[in-house]
């Protein structure tokens, strides 16, 4: 994976600019630690920091190929699962290559289909071809939007890049906030809405899309997007097309001149990915799959089983290493780290995130990064099936609003009433959640039940997994390990999508039907294990930690947090002794990951010199 960044001016001569392309893309320097490049004409400048993955000496980029009168500039961020088949149709075609890297293979597929070359790809990507003759620029991002894309556009400038922050690096660019970015971060929070960047100005291209800028303007243009109609397969049927596809993409995501390894909770998710790329990797006479769990340094004592989280997962994770043979490992995290990666979370998402899941993330995947540069994730199972507690609890079904942000008035009281009133959370949550449910895919004649929960899984698809895709990028990038996600191949998300929530249910349990096609295949215990998420500290030192960075906070006369917020309830918060559960953000948040949300926010105020309009 790497990072990609790009400036289109009509009105200057950027040969002379070539130090300001540097800095953009050099604040991604993480995201491609191997390699730099840059290409630079008069109206048009190209960035790219490399992370090598796939041919080391052909991938070189920004890549530049002439045909006929054009010349086309390629700067990408991605990867490419159906490279083989692509490239003997392009061959055929009379393309010649000069490297086995996909990024060759993207630009020829582009040079010979233009935009019609997104609905052949499989996998993901963000990426930006400059047409030097027809001084055009093609931007597009993949179907679900695994790899980030944001852009801005000012009259004769247009700019992008994978990550807010290199955008902020331009001298055109402000960090500016305005009453909606901050109904952005306290009213929706890191389930922001699909193409907000949440700094004025700065906008993100939405998944499935594409994007063409030339002296005539801007056209934004969808390629893909999902369909509903009648499910005719039945279940058997259903089971085996899922477990073929689900293989598939397993064993196409496995394409690596680096070494690969697995996240392994022993959850159901990330287990069956587990198991079939180790299959896959001795079926190849390879070294073991290396595999790789998280916990926490003394954590053990302080757990107390509840609904949300009802066990541990070392036991689980230990069960399928040793039925499929892994090198399995266990990151310890202690609780001194996970606070002083708060800050370093935000930093790499460019945004307040998920508190300490985030920078947990990030000290997983520093560590993996010392072993493997990519590794395959269970992410997206959960969304595509219908894992969620909220698939379940009537409450949810039936509230007016995301089913994430039921309740949402208890956890406004930290905001101040001039941030209340300058925001207008509550409005603003419920207008975006109007704008989400006209963009579902009806299916004419679908009963009410039915409909509800497509209603729920779009909004579980379109506003919930880009905060874990956003959390799993920037985190794994940030010290450039490439995460890959097999359960969101587009074929599988399309077939699942339309499969009835009853079958989807099999056997009367949540993500029923992925149990049934993992049979046989994963060992019982983690076959019927009760969904468990991303584990979190339990460690009364953590409460003490983040309970004197708000008290530090509060005290603080020049935090730019602090007159946002209802001082008294927040130090009240803080103090008191006894626990609490608060709906937030999908999941109960316990005080510790309300305390640490308020910290981050203060660390982005001021890293990023956030000025309010």
């Amino acid at each position: 994976m790497c990072g990609i960044v790009g400036w289109i001016d009509w009105n200057r001569d950027l040969t002379r600019q070539r130090p300001v392309l540097e800095v953009m893309t050099n604040t991604l320097d993480r995201r491609g630690p191997d390699d730099c490049g840059y290409w630079v004409s008069r109206h048009a400048a190209i960035g790219h920091r490399r992370l090598i993955v796939i041919d080391p000496a052909g991938g070189e980029q920004p890549m530049v190929r002439d045909h006929g009168k054009h010349r086309f500039i390629l700067t990408y961020n991605g990867e490419l699962y159906n490279i083989k088949e692509l490239r003997r149709e392009l061959e055929h075609l009379g393309h010649q290559f000069r490297s086995s890297s996909d990024t060759e293979v993207v630009l020829a597929a582009f040079i010979e289909w233009g935009v019609h070359c997104l609905k052949r790809f499989n996998g993901i990507f963000a990426f930006g071809i400059w047409d030097e003759g027809e001084q055009r620029l093609f931007l597009a991002r993949d179907r679900l939007g695994v790899k980030p894309l944001f852009y801005v556009q000012k009259s004769h400038v247009f700019l992008f890049a994978s990550e807010i922050k290199a955008l902020l690096a331009h001298p055109d660019v402000r960090p500016i906030v305005d009453a909606e970015g901050l109904a952005e971060i306290f009213a929706l929070g890191p389930a922001r809405t699909p193409g907000h960047g949440v700094f004025k100005e700065i906008r993100e291209l939405l998944p499935g899309h594409f994007l063409l800028w030339d002296r005539g303007g801007l056209s934004l243009n969808a390629y893909w997007a999902l369909e509903s109609r009648p499910h005719e397969d039945a279940l058997e049927d259903t089971v085996a097309r899922i477990r073929t596809l689900l293989v598939d993409a397993t064993e196409r995501q496995l394409v690596s001149d680096v070494p690969i390894g697995a996240l392994l909770s022993g959850g159901l998710d990330s287990s069956a990915i587990t198991a079939f790329a180790a299959q896959a990797v001795a079926r190849r006479g390879n070294n073991p799959l290396r595999t790789y769990s998280v916990d926490y340094v003394d954590n053990e004592p302080y757990f107390r089983p509840n609904s949300f989280q009802p066990e541990i997962d070392t036991p689980y994770a230990r069960l399928v290493s040793n039925a499929f043979s892994t090198d399995h490992r266990t990151v310890w995290i202690a609780t001194t780290d996970l606070f002083e990666a708060l800050s370093k979370a935000v930093k790499a998402r460019d945004l307040p995130g998920m508190a300490d899941i985030d920078a947990s993330l990030y000290l997983f995947c520093r560590e993996l990064k010392k072993e493997t540069t990519v590794a395959l994730s269970g992410e997206g199972a959960d969304e595509i099936f219908g894992g969620y507690p909220w698939f379940f609890r009537d409450e949810a079904l039936q509230a007016d609003t995301f089913p994430w942000s039921v309740k949402t008035e208890a956890r406004l009281k930290i905001l101040s009433p001039d941030a209340v009133h300058l925001i207008q959370p509550q409005a603003y949550l419920e207008e975006r959640y109007r704008q989400a449910l006209t963009e579902v895919p009806r299916l004419k004649g679908e009963e009410h039940a039915e409909a509800r929960r497509r209603e729920i899984a779009y909004l579980t698809l379109t506003r919930w997994l880009p905060v874990l895709l956003d959390r799993m990028d920037r985190m794994g990038m940030a010290v450039g390990l490439e995460v890959r996600v097999p359960f969101l191949d587009h074929r599988l998300v399309e077939y699942v999508w339309n499969v009835p929530w009853k079958m989807k249910t099999a056997g009367g349990r949540e993500k029923g039907l992925l149990r049934r096609a993992l049979e046989g295949v994963l060992p019982h215990a983690v076959l019927s294990r009760k969904k468990s998420p991303y584990p979190k500290t339990n460690h009364p030192a953590y409460l003490e930690a983040v309970r004197a960075g708000v008290e530090e906070l509060l005290e603080d006369l020049s935090s730019p947090l602090r007159p946002l917020l209802n001082i008294p309830a927040v130090r009240k918060l803080a103090r008191m002794e006894e626990e609490f559960d608060l709906p937030w953000f999908g999941q109960l948040m316990r005080r510790p990951q309300l305390l640490a949300y308020l910290i981050q926010v203060d660390v982005w105020m001021r890293h990023y010199r956030v000025s309010i309009l």
